[in-house]
């Protein structure tokens, strides 16, 4: 280390290789290793502290790269969305993957990029600590160079800086997007348009050299009030796009709103510290915290994954909000919403057994493959769409629905868990009621089935299905002589899909006005009159999302079949429901008496299909929704944990009604 130190004394090595070396040995072999890194920082500072000449060789490097080079780049644009949209911002950082971009060495940016080279190095960055940089910084001893009366030309770039970002969060702040959610900021002035006028006040006053006292304009508090004033804008914005609806493009100008609002007090933090000890040591804490969070967001500069992440939260919030509102409907907390609980599944089961029969006719009809595929789909997709419209229930489309629902039950201010025992109780009202969704469902499906099936030997004589379709519809739906736990989890999966399209489409039909503008049209209006259209636009805004992520879900289930075999893949689906009913019609084509250990096997198949449909779709779901909350693994355990108490404590709950009360 001492030798790359020496390398800085030389006036013919380039400062910025040097130091690129000198963060090399640094670098721990396993960028997670943080105590090595710190062990190595601390070598350096010692370094640093008993040879003078090192410490000024690598201060007065530091030193001018920050004098020479540009820095307005970095504290603008790193870290910070640009303005050319969510869709043109991925496509650039695919493109700069694929492609690195040519760097401008007069940029400081380009420095720490050239320094931190690495993609991992945030990890060891991060870890050892913003202690260990600050005694880092210690260690160089800056009280050391010559006092200068003169602003120095990095705090003249931070205040230019600031002068850019307060530009663009006024222009950011009055987006028609915003405008639309927030009308106000028309009709009163708006807090993003003061706090560009306070800022330009603050920098004209500040100081133009050491000597002179500082001016009261150059007080930071005012605008520090209108920044969070600005963002109060923001979060009331985001409750009315909860109501209103949301997009992807008002998601983006959020986020660059706030990454905006965020530096900027960053760098009023550094000029306050400044402003208090004009040698600096005010201002070396917010400096190091900038300094780690430069690196960080340097070093993900073109991760596409973090990318989607940042811009998708309040979507994913607002559909998880949307779904979460339909899921209160599937759970039951008293004893009569239990029973009409299952009424509803028994109408699902009705339906699903006419489904189930038709399915098995369309199968004989030995149609060629994509139109058969066409006709699999409408039929499960009109079907769940008949069964939502009758007010009947899919077990299955629960967990979509309640997961979301139990995540709504969770602050959104930083995603702490309001009350253990409450969500406990919550889980375990939603077990009891897909539990009851699910028996509704093939306690009707089955018995209704093998009664059609029974109906068509009657009346044509002959067999609904052959003996050997009767014992192929078996083994489909057994635990051990077919795949039915994997396309059973496949199923699951389309499950949690059509969760998030009925969540979109409900979100579409707020944010676009569908029922409004449907009103605006003449022809239906004259046909069916002003009160039914009334009615019927308001159906359409309530159940859009609902009769959208029916039939599609009914798309995905029918045209996993056909994907499969266009890929060559042996995939498909198995839905309890539909398992339960072919077991019904195999019975029935086995004059009641199927083989007692394949018939034990599908039995056991159909238990295990429902479990795996319902437990994949719950857990993707509720993975999303705790996600969107940002609710951490640690709260998740917690609640995990209370869960499982519970269980065994009062393992009534979860499978029976609440006892009558008084």
């Amino acid at each position: 280390m001492e030798q790359i130190l020496s390398r800085f004394l030389s006036p013919d090595n380039d400062c910025t290789s040097v130091l690129a070396l000198l963060v090399d040995e640094l670098r721990p072999a396993d960028a997670r290793d943080t105590e090595s890194a710190r062990r190595s920082l601390q070598a350096l500072c010692y370094i640093l502290s008993t040879h003078p000449e090192l410490r000024c060789g690598l201060r007065d490097c530091l030193t001018t790269l920050v004098q020479t080079h540009r820095h307005t780049e970095l504290y603008t644009a790193t870290g910070i969305l640009p303005n050319s949209g969510f869709i043109v911002e991925g496509l650039h950082r695919i493109g700069h993957t694929l492609l690195p971009g040519v760097l401008d060495p007069g940029l400081l940016r380009s420095v720490l990029r050239t320094v931190f080279d690495r993609s991992s190095d945030r990890h060891w960055v991060i870890g050892v600590g913003e202690d260990a940089w600050l005694h880092l910084i210690g260690a160089l001893r800056f009280d050391e160079l010559p006092a200068s009366d003169s602003l120095p030309q990095s705090l003249a770039e931070i205040l230019g800086s600031l002068r850019v970002l307060s530009y663009w969060i006024a222009a950011c702040g009055m987006e028609p997007e915003l405008l639309r959610l927030h009308p106000s900021l028309e009709n009163y002035e708006s807090p993003f348009v003061a706090q560009n006028r306070e800022t330009t006040a603050y920098i004209e006053a500040y100081p133009d050299n050491w000597g002179k006292p500082v001016a009261e304009d150059a007080d930071d508090r005012h605008l520090r009030v209108l920044y969070s004033q600005c963002q109060d804008v923001i979060q009331r914005v985001r409750k009315n796009a909860a109501r209103n609806g949301t997009s992807i493009r008002l998601t983006y100008h959020l986020q660059r709103l706030r990454q905006l609002l965020r530096r900027s007090e960053q760098l009023l933090d550094i000029l306050a510290g400044l402003q208090a000890d004009p040698g600096g040591a005010s201002a070396y804490p917010p400096m190091v915290t900038l300094f780690t969070q430069l690196v960080r967001e340097e070093c993900l500069r073109n991760n596409l994954v973090r990318h989607w992440r940042q811009n998708t939260e309040l979507i994913a919030l607002r559909v998880t909000d949307n779904a979460g509102q339909h899921g209160e409907h599937y759970i039951t907390d008293t004893r009569e919403e239990y029973w009409s609980m299952a009424r509803s599944a028994m109408i699902g089961g009705f339906v699903i057994a006419f489904m189930a029969c038709l399915k098995i006719v369309l199968a004989k009809a030995e149609m060629p493959p994509l139109t058969g595929a066409i006709a699999f789909c409408l039929n499960y997709g009109l079907g769940f769409c008949l069964i939502h419209i009758l007010h009947g229930t899919v077990a299955t489309k629960q967990p979509a629905m309640t997961a979301n629902a139990i995540a709504a039950s969770i602050s959104e201010a930083g995603g702490k868990l309001r009350n253990i025992e409450a969500l406990t109780n919550l889980i375990a009202r939603t077990c009891r009621s897909q539990i009851i969704a699910i028996l509704g469902n093939v306690g009707i499906a089955i018995p209704l089935s093998a009664l059609i099936a029974f109906a068509v030997l009657t009346i044509s004589g002959e067999h609904f299905t052959s003996p050997e379709k009767s014992q192929h519809l078996l083994a489909e739906q057994s635990l051990i002589h077919s795949g039915a736990l994997f396309y059973a989890a496949i199923a699951g999966a389309c499950l949690f899909i059509s969760g998030l399209i009925s969540g979109y489409y409900d979100n579409y039909a707020a944010y676009n006005r569908i029922p409004e503008r449907i009103l605006q049209l003449g022809w239906p209006k004259r046909l069916l009159g002003e009160a039914r259209m009334r009615r019927v636009a308001a159906y359409i805004g309530d159940n859009l999302g609902a009769l959208a992520g029916n039939l599609l879900f009914g798309f995905l289930l029918g045209g996993t079949t056909l994907f499969g075999l266009l890929v060559g893949l042996p995939i498909d689906i198995r839905h309890v429901a539909f398992s339960s009913a072919f077991i019904g019609i195999a019975c029935v084509g086995l004059d009641l008496a199927p083989g007692l250990w394949l018939f034990f096997w599908a039995a056991l198949g159909v238990a295990a299909i429902g479990f795996m449909n319902l437990t994949v779709s719950f857990a993707l779901a509720l993975n999303v929704a705790l996600r969107s909350r940002e609710v951490s693994d640690a709260q998740w355990k917690t609640l995990a944990r209370s869960v499982v108490a519970h269980l065994f404590r009062q393992p009534r709950d979860f499978f029976l009604p609440p006892k009558k009360t008084g």
